[in-house]
């Protein structure tokens, strides 16, 4: 999953992949800091659940190698993580190969309140919906060159139509990753006119920051779907007649996960014991739910923390460090 490692195995790679990583190291290096990215979003988004996104090997191998939810949510914002590096490094000039997205011949609709998908093609002249003209200008994500990269590089590894659920699931996990970098780029537009007239826009597309893709992959992971194969060895088909067919967005996985309360290298469970919990709460990340019944203990522990901070001319903060007594609560 890692292009690093991808790229050292290029020998057995072929066409434009093991080129790619010979002649765009480049590239590949951003892919990594993407799959990086990726990563700490999903401790971000885990860090109150009882499988927490654990970076330690031993554990995180172990859970690659099944088709759990928990899975599912590692594939997608590994390959967001890499879409949305790679994009950005495009508009920071970071790249030779790439730069901002190119003018397309189409008119920038109003913005919406609510991020949407990106809009067809329209004329490339003429007054706004609001009477005002506009211009395409600023520095536009190129999403499609970094949507194409991280397809190149996440699903080197796999390959369509094998009759291998767990390829299909892995590539449409990666595509639903991506997706929710590519479908919702915003169009941003900045006013320009007299006393703030907004006479002429300038517009260009903007990506959503990444947290947000996080929350939307995490929404995904909240009602994943359970699949299994088609007889034709490439189609996904929901585990049960009630339930509509995963979509591109949709997050699928084909196992149950383990409960995560216990330790077990086999399956990749770090357990929750010594987890800092909620002691008050009722969710995810609660004493009840988090220690699996285990119950917790009350310890009080004395930490350091900036306090007393002042901003200096120009341009400094300084801060004290102040002792400050906490009561924790921990997993039994």
């Amino acid at each position: 999953m890692d292009p690093n490692s991808i790229c050292r195995k290029a020998r057995r790679l072929a066409g434009k992949q093991a080129e790619l990583c010979q002649t765009e190291p480049e590239i590949v290096q951003e892919a990594a800091r993407g799959a990086r990215l990726g990563v700490r979003e999903c401790q971000h988004q885990f860090r109150f659940r009882r499988w927490n996104c654990t970076s330690h090997s031993k554990y995180f191998g172990r859970i690659l190698q099944q088709d759990i939810r928990e899975t599912a949510f590692v594939h997608a914002i590994t390959a967001a993580g890499v879409s949305h590096a790679i994009t950005q490094a495009c508009s920071m000039g970071e790249l030779l190969q790439c730069g901002c997205e190119a003018t397309r011949s189409r008119a920038p609709p109003m913005p919406r309140p609510r991020p949407r998908p990106l809009p067809p093609p329209q004329p490339t002249a003429g007054p706004a919906p609001d009477g005002a003209a506009w211009e395409w200008g600023g520095c536009g994500d190129n999403v499609r060159f970094g949507y194409e990269k991280s397809q190149l590089f996440m699903d080197a590894r796999r390959k369509r139509g094998k009759a291998d659920i767990r390829a299909l699931v892995d590539l449409h996990n990666n595509e639903a990753g991506r997706l929710a970098v590519l479908k919702y780029t915003r169009l941003e537009c900045k006013c320009h006119g007299l006393s703030g007239s907004c006479a002429l826009r300038t517009c260009w597309k903007k990506m959503p920051p990444f947290r947000e893709v996080g929350d939307r992959l995490l929404e995904r992971f909240n009602g994943a779907v359970r699949v299994m194969g088609a007889n034709d060895g490439r189609t996904l088909l929901p585990l049960g007649a009630s339930i509509k067919p995963p979509d591109g967005q949709d997050l699928v996985y084909s196992a149950d996960s383990p409960d995560f309360c216990l330790a077990n290298r086999k399956t990749g469970s770090p357990g929750t014991r010594g987890r800092l919990c909620n002691s008050t709460g009722l969710g995810t990340g609660g004493c009840d739910l988090l220690c699996c019944g285990r119950g917790h203990r009350d310890e009080a522990m004395v930490l350091e923390e900036n306090c007393l901070c002042r901003f200096h001319w120009c341009c400094v903060v300084q801060c004290r460090k102040c002792a400050v007594r906490k009561e924790l609560s921990l997993c039994a």
